[in-house]
């Protein structure tokens, strides 16, 4: 369950400060050697920190091994009955939790209760759930609460286990009436940090996080939960795509190696820009033609929309040489960062899902010499200017 902010789509930061780099450097052993200078020694402390940090990522991963094969082994199974190895999907722990979300999402957003047939949203929702897709998301506010109804119907038509779904929620736009929505306690019970926490012992939701939260106001909620005893925010949803990178690349990784808070990301092809269908304007049956997203069809027409569709022009020859389409490059970029625990998608027909569920292919193609190539098309990349691994 989400608290969720107010906020404009694919509003574009002022600062364009640095991405998070992580350098994988660990020491084998000692000489004895010339006294060090100070600036030599602080550099050793900082090497030391980061052999250190990778070598705790591999006890965990290690840990996670020798659980997952102690528990196929008591239930006379084999790696081979799993369902990341049966679709390939892989999966990644929520933040720092215990929960285990594949990387990719589908979301609801438009899709359901509005744009799609229902018809049509069982056939999104298995597609997805049959490729390994464990983490499906919506909101109370998506298409006026019919949203839940639908992804509810669906997975009780369908029959599935609920202990194999992930459903994530999302409070703030509720009803019509004041005190229908917004994050007040009579919205959600009491004040948010105790809210959730209260939401969680009482067994209706697992986890809770944030949307749309600035970093400051999840430390607070942080502190506020460590002060008083309850259960702080596990992830916050961030939109995360080629144009948008600030959040997700510098101020989330100081939340995830602070206080463990992972980054759940929306919209990986920028509402349909990236998707190269308005290359040459605004098609009719395109999202931005619609009346309600009249914003977006301003958005691509504007002198930074015109230069955005320049730029995704000259990213597509690298598709080409990687054997994909320009979306499922776009998506496999998003989850080329390991601090993303999922990209969510959004599609509106079968065709546009099962394209984009193939970016998985795509990421193991996703070396340091292509990123850095989209990189210098892109002139976008942030600087981070603190190391948070220490």
């Amino acid at each position: 369950m989400f608290a969720a902010r107010t906020g404009t789509v694919g509003s574009k930061n002022l600062d364009e400060t640095a991405k998070l780099r992580k350098h994988s450097v660990l020491s084998l052993g000692s000489r004895e050697k010339a006294p060090k200078s100070s600036s030599e020694s602080s550099k050793d402390n900082r090497l030391n920190t980061t052999g250190q940090t990778q070598q705790r990522g591999w006890r965990l991963a290690l840990m996670r091994e020798l659980e997952m094969n102690w528990y196929l082994k008591i239930c006379n199974l084999s790696y081979e009955h799993t369902i990341a190895y049966t679709t390939g999907m892989p999966h990644r722990n929520l933040g720092k939790s215990g929960l285990r979300v594949s990387c990719l999402g589908l979301g609801t957003w438009v899709t359901f209760g509005g744009q799609i047939s229902d018809d049509v949203a069982e056939q999104l929702m298995t597609i997805a759930y049959e490729s390994g897709v464990n983490l499906f998301d919506t909101a109370e506010v998506y298409a006026a609460g019919k949203a839940e109804v639908i992804l509810g119907s669906i997975i009780k038509k369908k029959g599935w286990r609920r202990s194999s779904l992930v459903i994530t929620t999302k409070l703030y736009w509720g009803g019509k009436a004041e005190t229908e929505r917004g994050l007040s306690r009579k919205h959600i019970i009491e004040e948010i940090v105790r809210a959730m926490t209260h939401v969680i012992n009482q067994g209706m939701a697992m986890y809770w996080g944030t949307s749309r939260w600035s970093a400051m106001e999840i430390m607070e909620a942080y502190s506020v939960a460590r002060q008083f005893n309850m259960i702080p925010p596990v992830c916050e949803q961030a939109e995360y795509h080629l144009f948008q990178r600030e959040k997700v690349e510098v101020q989330l990784p100081e939340l995830y190696h602070k206080i463990g808070v992972g980054a759940m990301t929306w919209s990986p092809l920028a509402c349909g820009i990236i998707s190269g269908k308005y290359g040459n304007g605004v098609p009719e049956s395109s999202r931005a033609s619609l009346k309600c997203y009249q914003w977006l069809k301003e958005k691509i027409v504007s002198e930074e929309g015109r230069k955005q569709q320049i730029k995704l022009k000259d990213l597509s020859p690298i598709a080409d040489r990687l054997g994909c389409t320009l979306p499922q490059l776009a998506v496999a970029w998003c989850l080329r960062n390991e601090g993303v625990s999922s990209v969510l998608l959004g599609s509106s027909n079968p065709e546009q899902l099962i394209e984009n569920l193939g970016a998985i292919q795509v990421l193991p193609k996703m070396t340091s010499h292509i990123v850095s190539e989209i990189d210098n098309i892109l002139g976008n990349k942030p600087i981070s200017k603190k190391d948070y691994r220490s």
